[in-house]
């Protein structure tokens, strides 16, 4: 199954979000994993833990099919995200892996939420999670009101 090109351009919105608005005084840490760890916390306390790691592990399931290299990434029972061997972050943090894999795997996790839970639900929860951001189509490169 490939991601919607609407979810896609969702992911990308959303990591360039993320990216903007991250803290240079803060540890380097991948974009995609950035915007992975706020969407598990709020959709944990809508799908419990459980239901969390069922759909990203779905999701990761999907996204590998388009990007191989994310077979060194599994989801914990507590849906973080970790290296095949353990080790936590396993997102690339020299290049915040902001380009396509990460496109492709917040895509993938987009699609299920919107096939789950719907168009609607989805929006709100992304707009709760990134209340400043404006996700229009007046400016697909930043999301902003031209």
């Amino acid at each position: 199954m490939t991601t919607l090109p609407e979810m896609r351009d969702l992911a990308q919105r959303l990591l360039h979000h993320e990216a903007s608005a991250g803290n240079t005084s803060e540890p380097a840490e991948s974009i995609t994993f950035r915007v992975y760890e706020k969407l598990r916390g709020n959709l944990c306390v809508l799908v419990g833990v459980a239901g969390f790691q069922a759909l990203a592990s779905r999701a990761l399931t999907l996204a590998r099919s388009e990007v191989p290299g994310l077979r060194a990434v599994q989801v914990a029972a507590d849906g973080r995200l970790q290296r095949v061997n353990g080790i936590e972050h396993p997102m690339k943090t020299n290049g915040d892996w902001i380009g396509e894999e990460g496109v492709i795997f917040i895509s993938s996790l987009l699609g299920l939420l919107l096939m789950f839970l719907g168009e609607a639900l989805t929006m709100n929860l992304v707009l709760n999670v990134w209340p400043d951001a404006a996700f229009d189509n007046d400016n697909p490169k930043d999301g902003r009101k031209a």
